[in-house]
């Protein structure tokens, strides 16, 4: 409006003088004195600084008189209730309780590998043998040793049951029998030591040691079998969620190298809290009927700890603070058909986030006109004009 009555104001004076203005001008300069050129151009200096008074004089008027001057223009939406579901962001690895490096039991040469890289075995399949060392050979003359001591047994028993002979007699030819059969089973023993078989139905995944190598109880490494029926998903809770995540909780599995989005739940979480990290340990169930979900691979986990049916939900960078450390945020009252209000400041409680979306738990009511755009600039109880107005908080 300034800019307005300024141009008609400069367009008046410059109409009213102009063309005597012009000509004089040109007279002027077609007079080629210095004198006279030195003397015009005074006096047009003087006319401007006289223009340039008048122009200031009116603009202090419509600066006085223009009350829309000092209005905040702003945009506003409107408060209403939806459904919060907030997520707990992990990351995790895949793994398996079905996956094992398998050690002899036995010192010897590894004689034979009965299997390859990439085949499927059931439990109890032999996988490989170990050179027993003469183990057989012994067995075999413990068991005649053995035979013989239980045919003893057999008849010392039936003259015993007759009442023939001494007691003494027949405890030694028992206990001669069983000391005999025991040592056939403690050979028999260390001899199915020699037999590496599989503890669990799966694949080979790789055969670490070649046929024909020597091989410690305990220490060399033969082969790798896994199964990938059972995956699942060990990650670290902090410990301040350990009341709402729980057995059953709903979680979003993403798998980045795979490009895959899994829903499925928690299947078990931990008792224990780690002392040197403050966090619990939770198993996520993870389906792999495809078997293209390996162990070891990435994971991020989306965990639904809270959910709340009727939540208010605004934009953070709305909400100020005071010197109290009181969260608040500017609605609209007293709005009019021109879309001229009232800014009034209004205290809010607020819970939980999720990316710039915070939700507001108490002193906010469902729609409310929450200002957006020039809340940091505008006062209690100043007039406000909303130029933009959004029926959802979160647009």
């Amino acid at each position: 409006m300034k800019n307005i009555y300024s141009i008609f104001i400069i367009t008046l004076l410059l109409t009213s003088c102009g063309g005597g203005q012009k000509n004089s001008t040109e007279n002027v300069l077609e007079s080629n004195s210095l004198e006279t050129i030195r003397k015009k151009r005074g006096e047009l200096v003087n006319e401007q600084e006289a223009l340039n008074e008048q122009i200031k004089m009116l603009d202090e008027k419509i600066k006085t008189l223009d009350t829309t001057k000092h209005v905040p223009l702003i945009t506003t939406f409107t408060a209403k209730t939806e459904k919060f579901e907030h997520v707990l962001e992990l990351q995790g690895n895949v793994t398996t309780k079905n996956l094992l490096t398998i050690t002899p039991e036995y010192n010897g040469i590894l004689t034979h590998v009965y299997v390859k890289e990439g085949q499927k075995v059931r439990k109890g399949q032999v996988l490989a043998k170990i050179d027993d060392g003469g183990l057989s050979q012994q067995i075999a003359q413990l068991k005649i040793q053995s035979d013989l001591a239980k045919t003893t047994y057999e008849r010392q028993k039936r003259l015993w049951d007759q009442n023939i002979g001494s007691e003494i007699q027949f405890l030694q030819a028992k206990s001669t029998y069983e000391s005999q059969q025991e040592a056939v089973n403690q050979l028999q023993q260390q001899i199915a030591k020699t037999t590496v078989k599989a503890p669990f139905s799966g694949t080979i995944d790789d055969v670490i040691t070649e046929q024909g190598s020597v091989v410690a109880a305990g220490q060399t490494p033969l082969m790798r079998i896994v199964n990938l029926d059972d995956m699942y998903i060990e990650v670290e809770v902090p410990e301040s969620y350990v009341s709402n995540v729980v057995k059953g909780k709903k979680v979003q599995v993403e798998l980045p190298v795979l490009g895959k989005t899994i829903d499925t739940e928690i299947r078990q979480v931990s008792d224990f809290i780690n002392p040197a990290n403050r966090t619990f340990t939770a198993e996520i169930e993870v389906p792999n009927k495809d078997k293209d979900i390996k162990p070891n691979l990435t994971a991020r986990l989306k965990i639904n700890d809270y959910t709340s049916e009727n939540a208010i939900l605004i934009p953070q960078s709305v909400i100020s603070e005071n010197a109290e450390g009181e969260q608040y945020v500017y609605v609209v009252s007293n709005k009019n058909a021109e879309n001229a209000g009232t800014a009034k400041r209004v205290i809010i409680g607020t819970g939980k986030t999720q990316g710039d979306i915070i939700e507001v738990t108490n002193n906010l009511e469902q729609g409310a006109e929450i200002i957006k755009e020039g809340a940091r600039s505008v006062k209690d109880g100043q007039s406000v004009e909303v130029i933009k107005y959004k029926e959802a908080g979160n647009e």
